[in-house]
């Protein structure tokens, strides 16, 4: 080999080196994917038998399914900002439903620090794609002003509850869809449109580090869909049959993902973590709820609660080469917790003005043990102020500012069925002083009831969508 070949394929090597080390070095993409109400007990992989789930199923062959983790709080809004802010319900700026007029709902301030600023801070690009019901357009709560460079979809919740909808948005710019009046099954499914905008924008932004927050407002209800599919023959009612499909619809438009990821070559470093928002969303005596199991678990409670089968909600982590395949862990971690996690994925040290109630996940999502911590808390302002803490193997719920705190030991009992607050009084006393100590006062969320001003909005924003829905139908 002559002298100059060899410097050749030399100089060759060592750009080839140099650009291995540099794809190695790359931060990884981030896709958080958000379902609207889905249970552990709607998914094969935990259980489900009567809805198909194939390609959920087989992300957690391929990754990790968790147990134990646990959603901001048990409703929309408050537990998808205590995922996008990396803080607890006690601290969060929003802590309930908080209907605005006429549209929208109560805005993120604008101090208010995001996993999408925190990324955007580190080069990355940064999309919500879906449902966002943290403010309007025209507030500091709009997620242009957030920190996400593109949005698509529903902003207000409300709106939200058809999936054949008058009209999204892309961005800032209304989309009227022809043929669909938001009351009835229309002409264009809101899912398709929504999928389609997350896949192109994917594909857009493939060569450089993402951030996609894909908020699928499947399957939460109204229970509608264009194509029962397998499930039209079925001896249930329609809405049971519209919520199977939706499952299975949701969890199609998940392997679609999964396969663009590795069409494009990028799923070796992409981080795709998928969720629900709450635990089970219906009564085990409901229709729902009795026909599709989902409390196969063994867990109390269902959305607008805080026992355990509100608050643990299915959830996958799926990164080809770095999440463990196969994995099960009962080990807790909560939505405040991606935050933090995101930025050391990012090589991100987060500032003194960027607080966060989390704690990073990474070595935890690679194989390792969850990171320690004092306690998890939470707190929901719906019909009422209800408060919960987890310490250790202790859980304590208090259902109302004038109820009496329960305790549970959740390694013997993780249904919740036996109180030990009479025999283990000192616990109560430290479940007392963590809701105290965790919970920040705020005028929007007074532990002694809901606000006369919450009730007065609530009523005037859901007259707004109706006198909307009516005009648009005259």
């Amino acid at each position: 080999m002559s002298a100059n070949k060899w410097l050749f394929r030399f100089l060759v090597s060592c750009i080839s080196l140099l650009m291995l080390n540099t794809v190695k070095a790359a931060p990884p993409n981030i896709i958080f994917v958000l379902s609207d109400d889905v249970a552990q007990g709607d998914l094969g992989c935990y259980g489900q038998k009567l809805i198909a789930t194939p390609n959920l199923d087989r992300m957690a062959e391929q990754g990790t399914r968790y147990l134990s983790a646990y959603c901001g709080t048990t409703v929309c809004a408050p537990s998808r900002s205590s995922l996008i802010t990396g803080l607890h319900s006690g601290h969060c700026p929003i802590r309930g439903n908080f209907e605005v007029p006429p549209e929208g709902q109560l805005p993120l301030p604008a101090e208010t620090t995001t996993i999408a600023e925190v990324l955007k801070s580190a080069g990355y690009q940064t999309a919500c794609v879906g449902k966002w019901g943290m403010g309007f357009f025209d507030t500091t709560g709009d997620p242009l002003k957030q920190g996400f460079d593109h949005f698509f979809g529903y902003n207000c919740q409300r709106e939200a509850h058809s999936y054949f909808p008058r009209y999204l948005y892309n961005d800032h710019e209304k989309i009227l869809l022809a043929g669909n009046d938001g009351k009835s099954i229309g002409k264009t499914y809101s899912q398709e449109l929504i999928q389609e905008d997350a896949i192109n924008w994917i594909r857009k932004h493939r060569s450089q580090p993402f951030f996609l927050f894909y908020a699928l407002t499947l399957p939460h209800g109204r229970h509608e869909i264009n194509d029962l599919g397998q499930y039209v023959n079925k001896p249930w009612s329609n809405s049971q049959k519209a919520y199977a499909a939706q499952v299975t619809r949701m969890d199609s438009d998940m392997g679609e993902l999964m396969s663009t990821l590795k069409e494009l070559g990028i799923a070796e470093n992409t981080l795709v973590l998928f969720s629900g928002d709450n635990g089970s969303s219906f009564s085990t005596e409901s229709k729902m709820g009795s026909l599709f199991n989902q409390a196969s678990n063994g867990l109390r409670g269902f959305k607008r609660g805080l026992y355990e089968g509100a608050l643990r909600q299915a959830a996958i982590a799926w990164w080809p080469g770095t999440v463990p395949a196969g994995r099960v862990s009962d080990q807790p971690w909560a939505f405040w917790d991606i935050l933090p996690t995101a930025a050391e994925l990012a090589k991100i040290e987060l500032k003194e003005n960027e607080p966060t109630d989390g704690k990073s996940l990474v070595a935890f999502l690679k194989g390792g043990e969850a990171p320690k911590r004092d306690y998890f808390y939470w707190e929901l302002h719906e019909q009422r102020p209800i408060q919960a803490c987890r310490f250790g193997k202790w859980k304590a719920v208090k259902n109302g500012p004038n109820a009496k705190v329960e305790l549970y030991d959740l390694k013997s009992d993780p249904g919740e069925s036996t109180d030990l607050s009479a025999k283990y009084p000192e616990k109560v006393q430290q479940a007392v002083q963590i809701m105290k100590q965790a919970h920040t006062p705020d005028k929007n969320w007074p532990l002694t009831g809901i606000p006369d001003f919450r009730k007065r909005n609530s009523k005037a924003a859901w007259k707004a969508t109706r006198d909307r829905l009516k005009k648009a139908s005259d």
